[in-house]
């Protein structure tokens, strides 16, 4: 990124929209390139539009803003996010920490704190709104937890660690092995060494153990 920030504006209620430009526009250091107000538009907006930050509403008509941030992230299309929701809940945090954003604001503190956030993420920070940030705590005690719990995951090779979190994904062996560029063979002896290591009994037992432990691998 360079010294002034391509940003895009993502929320359905026209005012706020507008709103947020102004206020995007009021710093210097960020140029509003694009806005919309409809989950479908916003993927090619991003692909037309190539931002360095993506101010997104949670809520939007036909995709909502975590769809979208999955759809990013599969894409693998530029523009760090920030989400801006009015939902307090704990779950909407965690599903858009574990997709990879950057920024989570609460819409009604948003006019105070999206210039700061802007700043932080385009400095290669996270910001939470510090309202939420119980919640940052909440994570790391929690994925604490998890690694006393099964200190056999830190004796897992990269590849492993790789594969496991595929497996989270709920993919094939297939699908992996074509993701890996590595033979079927290949991946199947790798998650066979992830049984051994983490003394799992049978395929469906990594499936089930990934699947539930999927936010800490």
């Amino acid at each position: 990124m360079g010294n002034n920030y391509k940003v895009i504006v993502v929320d359905d209620h026209p005012i706020v929209r507008e709103g947020f430009i102004k206020l995007v526009e009021s710093n210097e250091a960020f140029t509003v390139v694009g806005s919309c107000g409809d989950g479908a538009e916003v993927i090619p907006l991003i692909k037309k539009t190539e931002p360095d930050i993506i101010v997104l509403d949670i809520s939007l008509p036909n995709l909502n803003g975590l769809q979208i941030v999955e759809e990013i992230r599969k894409e693998k299309l530029p523009g760090e996010v920030i989400i801006l929701t009015m939902y307090k809940e704990e779950s909407y945090f965690d599903e858009a920490m574990n997709l990879g954003v950057k920024g989570y604001l609460l819409k009604e503190n948003a006019i105070i704190e999206l210039i700061d956030c802007l700043h932080k993420v385009a400095s290669g920070n996270h910001y939470v709104t510090p309202e939420l940030s119980d919640f940052l705590i909440e994570r790391h005690d929690k994925a604490s937890s998890f690694y006393l719990e099964h200190p056999a995951i830190e004796s897992l090779s990269d590849t492993e660690k790789k594969i496991l979190k595929l497996i989270s994904e709920n993919l094939t062996s297939k699908e992996i092995a074509e993701q890996l560029y590595i033979s079927i063979r290949t991946v199947q002896n790798h998650r066979n060494n992830i049984c051994n290591k983490l003394g799992l009994q049978g395929y469906h037992k990594l499936l089930q153990f990934a699947l539930e432990n999927k936010h800490y691998l």
